[in-house]
């Protein structure tokens, strides 16, 4: 378990957002979580540099999984580590929709379902509020 403080600095970081889907913890109806990008059962710590500050759906989609199978490739696919990847290198946005541009970025997406059609809803919602992480042209 981390600390209240620890915790501070992860959701302080991040921004108050899921560091995977950019959702705004403001839209959110339960509280986001401290979440292990490594997983302690896979050898992951309490260090603030193996944590992200992410949404319920995020957090409990990941659950312990550290990689995938992707369709069509050979071996696992890690997911979006965000401490070690950039945000822009593995998603960009087309509207509301998040669309991968690496294959970290696919495994993602179809793991944490990224695009399911509530988490659309919140980004259109997010964008009356002027929370949507860019402006959609």
């Amino acid at each position: 378990m981390v600390s209240n403080d620890i915790q501070q600095q992860v959701m302080l970081r991040a921004g108050n957002r899921c560091e995977y889907c950019q959702m705004h913890q403001s839209m959110q109806g339960a509280t986001f979580h401290v979440e292990h990008i490594v997983p302690r059962s896979a050898g992951g710590s309490d260090d603030i540099g193996n944590l992200a500050w992410a949404c319920p759906s995020c957090n409990l989609h990941k659950a312990g999984c550290i990689a995938v199978e992707l369709v069509g490739m050979i071996g696992q696919i890690t997911l979006y580590n965000p401490r070690r990847d950039r945000w822009s290198d593995h998603f960009q946005w087309e509207d509301f929709v998040l669309v991968a541009r690496s294959d970290i970025g696919r495994a993602t997406l179809g793991r944490l379902n990224l695009n399911h059609e509530r988490r659309l809803k919140i980004r259109q919602a997010e964008q009356l509020f002027e929370l949507f992480p860019h402006e959609v042209l």
